[in-house]
C-alpha cells in the first residue's frame, strides 16, 4: 500500500468533476463520429481531436483556478512539472476503442502532490460514470465501492488492455500462464478495467506498458476500492518514471506477480 499525503481535500474534489464534465462535453460529439479528425501520431498510436481538444479544456480550467500547479498531459506535455500541485490529464484513455465506437475508453484526471498521487478520476462520458479515489475511500457516482472478496486465482477475471503487449513489452509466455490459471479472461481494458476492478465486477488488471497519465490517476482508486496497485515486477508505481500496472486484490497480488515474473 501506498503512503497518501495529509492534504485538504475540499478544495479539489469538486473541481475534478468540473473538468470531467467539460472534457465530457467536447469529447461526446466525437464519439461514434468518423469525422473525428483522426490521425496517427509519431509511434503510431491514433489521436483525434476529441482528445486534444478536451486536454487544452482542462488545462486552461487549471490555468485558471490553480494558476501555479504544474499540468502533465498525455497531448500537450509538461508545464511546472515541479510545482507543488501537478494535475496528471489522459483527455481520451483507450482511443483505440474510441475510434471504433466502443465505450469501453474514458478520461483520467490525477492530482499529486509533492510528486505523490493524491487524487484520481475515471470518467467514462458514454456510461456517465464518474469513479473517484483519494487512497482511502473510492466513489462511484458519489456511491462508495470496494473491490469484490479475492477468490481463488482458479475463479478470477483477468483483464488487459491489449493481449500482444505482454509478449512485446514483458514476458508473454508468462503472462499466457497466467491467463491459462484464471476462470475467465477478457480485453476490457484501458482505464475502463480499472473502473471495473474497483467496481467489483473483475479480479486482475494488467497491463505491460504505461505511461504516467495512463498510471498515475489509477492509483487513488484502485488503493481506495481496497485494491493493491504496482508495476509489473511488483514495485511502487506511484512516481512519473512507472511504466506498467499490475491491479488485484491484496490477497492475490503476490501470486500474480510471482507467474508474471518465474
Amino acid at each position: 500500500m501506498f503512503s497518501f499525503p495529509q492534504v485538504n481535500l475540499d478544495p479539489f474534489r469538486q473541481f475534478i468533476r468540473e473538468l470531467a464534465s467539460v472534457s465530457a462535453d467536447v469529447i461526446l460529439p466525437y464519439f461514434a463520429n468518423r469525422d473525428c479528425g483522426l490521425e496517427l501520431k509519431a509511434d503510431e498510436s491514433p489521436v483525434t481531436l476529441a482528445d486534444r481538444n478536451s486536454e487544452l479544456a482542462m488545462r486552461q480550467m487549471i490555468e485558471r483556478r490553480f494558476p501555479a500547479h504544474g499540468i502533465v498531459g498525455e497531448e500537450f506535455g509538461t508545464v511546472r512539472g515541479d510545482a507543488e500541485f501537478v494535475w496528471v490529464l489522459d483527455p481520451v484513455d483507450g482511443t483505440k476503442s474510441f475510434i471504433t465506437a466502443v465505450p469501453l475508453f474514458g478520461t483520467l484526471i490525477g492530482l499529486l502532490h509533492e510528486g505523490k498521487p493524491l487524487l484520481g478520476c475515471v470518467h467514462q462520458p458514454v456510461l456517465k460514470q464518474c469513479l473517484l479515489g483519494d487512497g482511502q475511500t473510492t466513489t462511484l457516482n458519489g456511491t462508495q465501492v470496494r473491490m469484490r472478496p479475492a477468490p481463488p486465482l482458479s475463479a478470477a477475471t483477468l483483464l488487459t488492455s491489449d493481449p500482444l503487449f505482454p509478449q512485446r513489452y514483458q514476458n508473454g509466455t508468462a503472462f499466457a500462464d497466467l491467463a491459462q490459471r484464471v476462470r475467465l479472461y477478457r480485453t476490457f481494458g484501458d482505464c475502463y478495467g480499472y473502473l471495473l476492478l474497483a467496481n467489483g465486477f473483475a479480479d486482475i488488471m494488467v497491463d505491460p506498458i504505461m505511461n504516467p497519465w495512463d498510471l498515475l490517476p489509477l492509483i487513488p482508486c484502485i488503493e481506495g476500492a481496497g485494491g493493491r496497485i504496482t508495476d509489473w515486477q511488483g514495485n511502487n508505481a506511484a512516481h512519473l518514471e512507472a511504466t506498467s500496472a499490475v491491479a488485484c486484490a491484496p490477497e492475490l497480488h503476490e501470486e500474480v506477480i510471482r507467474l508474471l515474473n518465474p
